[in-house]
């Protein structure tokens, strides 16, 4: 199969500002495909040598500090219940779980949230509802998107090194792989925050 459209959209200048965009609309639209594509890069900089994985991982990583931190400002500024999409029901039910539980794990869940969409945006959307310091918030998100924008560029890289005479195989053997870790990583968090509901309901009871 001839991969030069690969290439030339590789080389693209409107590749990274398209990704930064993207990642920044995920940061509200969980549908948006940020994970996906962030992955794909790095299988594409890994076989055709462009976009080159030092660009990448910046430009994602500020994508997801930009889009946090304005759902953090919404939570912030409005609260969290004013507009519709803050009301959906999955959104809704993880923000209340959020609600107290944002100051006394601040860094667990800002870290762990990047990598489960509706959880993300519930624990920013908390976070600026409940006033947590902006200089303490600020560097967490930070750290939280490098490692997210290079965990997701180095499974697509790596899936990238290993097929590297075909960039289209590449992209859609990491795709899968990333997604299938994303599921791990949500049901792993899922079963973490369960067992804590578990022991403090145990522990009032005493």
């Amino acid at each position: 199969m001839d991969d030069a459209w690969l290439a030339s959209l590789a080389a693209s200048p409107w590749l990274l500002p398209m990704l930064f965009a993207l990642v920044v609309g995920d940061a509200f639209l969980v549908v948006l495909p940020s994970e996906t594509l962030v992955v794909a890069l790095g299988a594409l900089a890994a076989t055709t040598g462009s976009p080159a994985l030092w660009q990448v991982v910046p430009v994602a990583a500020a994508g997801a500090v930009v889009g946090d931190g304005l759902c953090y400002l919404i939570g912030r500024r409005v609260g969290l219940d004013r507009w519709r999409w803050q009301r959906a029901d999955r959104i809704a039910a993880a923000t209340e779980r959020m609600r107290t539980a944002v100051h006394r794990r601040t860094a667990l869940l800002v870290f762990t949230a990047r990598y489960v969409p509706f959880a993300r945006i519930a624990v920013n959307l908390a976070a600026g509802a409940g006033r947590v310091p902006l200089q303490r918030y600020l560097p967490l998100s930070a750290a939280a998107g490098i490692a997210w924008a290079s965990y997701n560029v180095a499974i697509g890289a790596v899936v990238g090194s290993l097929l590297r005479d075909s960039p289209l195989v590449a992209i859609g053997v990491s795709v899968p792989i990333a997604i299938t870790l994303g599921l791990v990583v949500d049901h792993a968090i899922r079963a973490l925050d369960a067992r804590r509901v578990r022991i403090g309901a145990d522990r009032g009871e005493h």
